[in-house]
């Protein structure tokens, strides 16, 4: 049912690049510097689809880390989205669980709805 990519590589066939951001949309370090450099997350934009890229945040706007159910909301919008959207491909990369500071059991459940995605190897045991 879902697929699974090595943490730390990059979409290779024009999927969508998911990725851990701040409100503030400042894309400076970790995965969110990866969107801005190759897949158009620009400065100031800090959740949502833009460029081929799709921003969670997981910092607030002064880049401190969110509550968990903040995190929680954001995900679940970004579930919707995917099922709005069946035609597009998402590369999630581990959301939240770099330089926010959440455990891979806390964040990758709550990706359990998406649609049409590949997750990182590290949850594949709390996906299926």
């Amino acid at each position: 049912m879902y697929q699974f990519h090595k943490d730390g590589t990059l979409p290779q066939n024009g999927e969508v690049f998911v990725f851990g951001s701040n409100l503030a949309g400042i894309h400076g370090a970790g995965a969110a510097k990866v969107a801005r450099e190759q897949y158009g997350a620009p400065y100031g934009a800090g959740m949502g689809l833009m460029g081929q890229s799709y921003a969670i945040p997981t910092k607030d706007q002064y880049v401190e880390t969110l509550n968990i159910t903040h995190v929680r909301f954001f995900i679940n919008q970004f579930c919707w989205f995917t099922q709005l959207f069946p035609e597009k491909e998402f590369f999630v990369s581990r959301v939240g669980c770099g330089l926010a500071g959440f455990k891979d059991e806390q964040i990758a459940p709550l990706f359990k709805s998406a649609k049409n995605c590949s997750f990182a190897e590290e949850w594949r045991e709390y996906l299926e």
